[in-house]
């Protein structure tokens, strides 16, 4: 990978946090304070971080019962990839925490770019991650029964594979 494409990641990945974090950055330019909205958020936020960390805590330890498994159990009954549910609960609580406090066409049209990027990078994940455990447990059929009975990445969306969206690629 040459230096520009590595520096052209780094400005996307940069601009796409900028563009994540803006709802908080709004609330203080805008001098709006504590609110309902904003703990709330702040409540969706520290769920997402439990969330997302109680499943790599999770399939960590799966992984050391069993090391050439697929995990299965606790979160991942839920979704197959909790982790990026979790990070994409964390997000949800930035959006929620200044939702009530962007004053323009503009600054909505900001945020949701940084939060449909996000969820479209976790999508993103979710596609890569199913590919490779195709590929190591596409012959088992317990992987086999899993995968189409519980969602990769929505709960209680019916949403078992986005292996066949291409463009999902990032």
């Amino acid at each position: 990978m040459g230096f520009g494409v590595k520096c052209a990641i780094w400005i996307t990945c940069a601009a796409l946090y900028g563009l994540q974090v803006l709802p908080v950055f709004y609330r203080l330019v805008n001098g709006s304070g504590t609110d309902g909205w904003c703990l709330g958020g702040c409540a969706v936020m520290a769920f997402g971080i439990i969330f997302e960390s109680a499943s790599d805590w999770q399939k960590n330890q799966a992984k050391k019962r069993n090391p050439r498994r697929f995990c299965d159990t606790g979160l991942f009954r839920i979704v197959r990839c909790p982790n990026y549910l979790g990070e994409v609960i964390f997000w949800t609580g930035v959006l929620l925490s200044g939702v009530n406090i962007l004053s323009s066409v503009g600054q909505w049209v900001m945020v949701l770019l940084g939060y449909i990027g996000i969820v479209y990078v976790m999508f993103s994940g979710a596609r890569r991650l199913e590919v490779r455990q195709n590929k190591n447990y596409g012959q088992d059929p317990e992987y086999q029964t899993y995968v189409k009975t519980v969602p990769i990445l929505l709960p209680l969306i019916p949403l078992y594979s986005v292996e066949k969206y291409k463009f999902l690629v990032a």
